[in-house]
């Protein structure tokens, strides 16, 4: 697939079918991954990659930390709010969540390492694509939260940057639309003071 297809083509795909997907395919999307521009080579990036129960960890945890909004989380509207807070990593059959391990280089600069595992996360999703996969890039308070990096071993400074449902599509592509490069875009062709 050529490399511009890929990036103009590729959509958020919400809704995925249960069917496994081929190990060989998931080490692609994280080989892929780990080609991203990192500043000092740190390779700042960790995986987790969910499948079968081992997506169950992580409903519970969602659940735990929806709880803590509830005022009474006893009744039973609210048992089955959170019920269904916690199935919901069973809607893609591959969870890969996503998290910047900053290097204690002095050198580096935190954004910048944050920066190297996004790009980590764009190289996966466009891979998904290519390979014929639905993919989303799932973030929200939930993956912020200490209960988070307690599930996933991580350190204070360390941070889950997003949770990547992937399954074969169960749902037609839509159509892409985006404002135009132009609108954004500032041409500094000679030495000027006012940007």
């Amino acid at each position: 697939m050529d490399i511009f297809e890929a990036i103009f083509q590729r959509r958020s795909i919400g809704k995925v079918k249960a069917d496994p997907i081929e190990k060989e395919k998931i080490e692609k999307l994280l080989e892929a991954a780990t080609w991203a521009p990192n500043h000092y080579h740190t390779e700042p990036w960790k995986f987790f990659v969910l499948t079968g129960e081992g997506r169950r960890p992580l409903g519970r945890t969602l659940a735990e930390i929806a709880k803590e909004d509830i005022d009474d989380p006893t009744t039973e509207e609210n048992q089955e709010k959170l019920k269904k807070t916690e199935e919901k990593p069973f809607r893609a059959p591959v969870i890969i969540t996503v998290a910047v391990t900053p290097s204690n280089n002095p050198k580096v600069i935190a954004i910048e390492e944050t920066g190297a595992v996004t790009a980590a996360i764009q190289n996966m999703l466009l891979a998904a694509h290519a390979l014929g996969l639905g993919a989303i890039w799932r973030t929200g308070k939930p993956a912020y939260h200490a209960k988070m990096k307690q599930l996933f071993g991580l350190r204070e400074r360390d941070e889950v940057l997003g949770f990547i449902y992937i399954g074969y599509p169960d749902m037609p592509q839509r159509e892409g639309k985006r404002v135009s490069f132009r609108e954004s875009t500032k041409w500094i062709e000679a030495d000027t003071t006012n940007y």
